[in-house]
């Protein structure tokens, strides 16, 4: 779920059904786009721990109401195209899979199929 805004920030969110499992299409190995076909080659990651990650991330890409409360993210991808700086925000429990999907919106944009 790709979102621009301001023409600055780009938005991306990471739900799933199951309450917060991550599905086995997850483990997958991919291969990364090619360096001139990347969102940034070059990123700042900072990473955002908070409580309200579902709430925060479906506000931020724009999710409505119900489908956070079927689907709720489990994290979200935040980029600062100026500066450069790609957001990662998850909660207090999170997975390497969940992290590093994230990691991936913030060079590849959006991938989701």
């Amino acid at each position: 779920m790709g979102l621009l805004c301001l023409f600055t920030v780009f938005l991306t969110g990471c739900q799933t059904m199951g309450g917060g499992v991550i599905p086995s299409a997850e483990y997958e190995k991919f291969t990364p786009k090619p360096t001139d076909k990347r969102i940034m080659k070059e990123v700042n990651l900072r990473w955002e721990v908070r409580d309200d990650v579902a709430q925060y991330c479906a506000k931020s890409i724009g999710m409505g109401r119900e489908q956070a409360y079927i689907t709720p993210p489990v994290a979200c991808a935040v980029w600062h195209v100026q500066r450069q700086e790609c957001v990662i925000v998850t909660g207090k429990e999170t997975s390497h899979v969940a992290l590093g999907h994230e990691v991936r919106h913030c060079f590849e944009g959006h991938f989701h199929k």
